[in-house]
């Protein structure tokens, strides 16, 4: 019998991440569901055994680097390899604004969580999916990470300056460009992923739900054959 996909969601315990974790679990793949909070972690986890899938809370804080160390031991004893990396926890700060006026203490708690901690969480699991097979990274971005986008008036999102959440998202699409010319010659793919509009408890409204947002990425969790792409519910963004 082939042995189960492991699969690791950041900020898996809800919203985007959890139904990303709902729809890899359904496919047969064994998710763990990061999570800084182990009670909220447990909580989805059991949520998803209880609906007979295969799951696991692991606790994971992307501001604490003993607890990303400690997750990646925890997973190499555990299975010995990662094959698919879910990069989704991020936050929202509302001190965050346009340069002019936004909270700098905001911003670096944006950038420390949103970039710097999904760059420690890749770099920490990098053993474990050189392990696999066919491994995948997956970076929950946003159209308001595209330079292209910040600069044309025209743009669904033009007025949406939050230069610590933008920029965070600029740079973690920098990280998906630079781990695939890192990573191509051993066959792992990385993605950047816009799932749209969602409503979250980050963005308080939206135009989707989390479980319609959820479907890049997990589509981009199993593709086999696309890498160094930065993509949106309609198709390609524009970097």
């Amino acid at each position: 019998m082939t042995q189960a996909r492991i699969a690791l969601v950041t900020g898996g315990n809800k919203g985007i991440g959890f139904e990303t974790a709902r729809k890899l679990a359904d496919a047969g793949v064994h998710v763990l569901i990061g999570s800084r909070n182990k009670e909220r972690g447990n909580a989805a986890a059991a949520t998803l055994a209880d609906e007979g899938f295969s799951a696991e809370s692991l606790h994971l804080d992307l501001d604490d680097a003993a607890s990303i160390a400690a997750a990646a031991a925890a997973i190499k004893s555990r299975f010995g390899r990662l094959d698919i990396l879910v990069n989704n926890a991020g936050i929202f700060d509302f001190g965050d604004a346009a340069p002019g006026k936004a909270s700098l203490d905001a911003v670096r708690r944006v950038m420390e969580v949103n970039f710097i901690g999904a760059l420690a969480v890749t770099q920490a699991m990098l053993p474990l999916l050189r392990a696999a097979p066919e491994a995948r990274i997956v970076n929950l971005s946003s159209s308001l990470g595209s330079l292209t986008e910040n600069a044309d008036p025209g743009a669904p999102y033009y007025t949406q300056r939050y230069i610590g959440y933008n920029a965070s998202k600029a740079a973690l699409n920098m990280l998906t460009i630079q781990l695939h010319e890192e990573l191509k010659s051993e066959g792992i793919k990385v993605n950047s992923v816009s799932p749209g509009f969602v409503r979250t408890d980050l963005t308080g409204h939206g135009e989707m739900t989390a479980e319609e947002g959820a479907r890049l990425p997990f589509e981009y969790a199993l593709k086999t054959d696309v890498s160094g792409r930065f993509v949106e519910p309609n198709g390609s963004t524009p970097w």
